[in-house]
């Protein structure tokens, strides 16, 4: 379920403190933040965040493609390591049923 129009986007208040102070400091750090749900706005183009996943910070500089999206779209919390061939699960299967047995004494 979406959020109502007439609220406007859902942006984490600190997170928007945040963007308004590294908008007039030279020097630009990627701002940190845990807020995965928050809406990307027109206001944060050009800037870099680091989005938590759950385990390591994900590096994302904001484009005007990503407005209107959630951050957390952006950083993947698993990470698929694809789909085993039938073949090679059939092919371990049959080496561990073929290995010799050790002789017992």
């Amino acid at each position: 379920m979406s959020r109502s129009v007439w609220k406007g986007p859902f942006v984490e208040e600190s997170l928007m403190k945040k963007v308004d102070k590294q908008k007039a400091q030279p020097n630009k750090k990627p701002i940190k933040t845990w807020s995965r749900k928050s809406t990307i706005i027109p206001d944060f183009v050009g800037i870099s965040f680091l989005i938590y996943n759950g385990k390591k910070f994900i590096p994302i500089t904001v484009s005007e493609d990503m407005v209107g999206h959630k951050f957390g779209e952006f950083a993947p919390t698993r990470q698929f390591v694809g789909h085993t061939p039938a073949d090679k699960k059939a092919a371990a299967a049959k080496d561990e049923s073929q290995a010799p047995k050790e002789a017992k004494k």
